[in-house]
């Protein structure tokens, strides 16, 4: 079930919001200082082509670092990729069969926004935790 929500995902959501990360993911990597922000970007854009079946969960041991480089984001790129969640959801409600993917899309929205301290691991390993 996970490989054909993920699938209609990609068709309907992922690819277009993957490109927006691998945007940005792009353009944090032009700077030494801003590669980390990058990083993060291109794991982000890794997980929103195949969410269903993985989760977000808090990196145990990010502390301050993490937080400040948060802030950074938020105000650079990440209200940017949070508005292009949400705008993509609405049509997504807007069909029966859309609904599961724009709350998968709303689901998103904090990761986009404070991506740093944060991994992204198997729903099963998510729940051990």
């Amino acid at each position: 079930m996970r490989f054909v929500l993920n699938v209609i995902w990609l068709v309907l959501a992922g690819f277009w919001m993957a490109l927006g990360y691998l945007l940005a993911g792009v353009i944090c990597c032009i700077l030494i200082v801003t590669f980390p922000f990058g990083v993060a970007s291109f794991r982000i854009a890794n997980y929103v082509l195949w969410p269903f079946g993985r989760e977000v969960v808090a990196r145990p041991g990010s502390g301050a670092p993490s937080m400040v480089g948060n802030v950074i984001w938020l105000i650079f790129a990440g209200w940017w990729l949070a508005l292009g969640h949400l705008l993509t959801s609405i049509p997504l409600f807007i069909s029966i069969v859309g609904i599961p993917f724009g709350w998968a899309n709303l689901k998103l929205i904090p990761v986009s926004l404070m991506p740093l301290g944060r991994e992204i691991v198997p729903s099963e390993s998510a729940f051990g935790r």
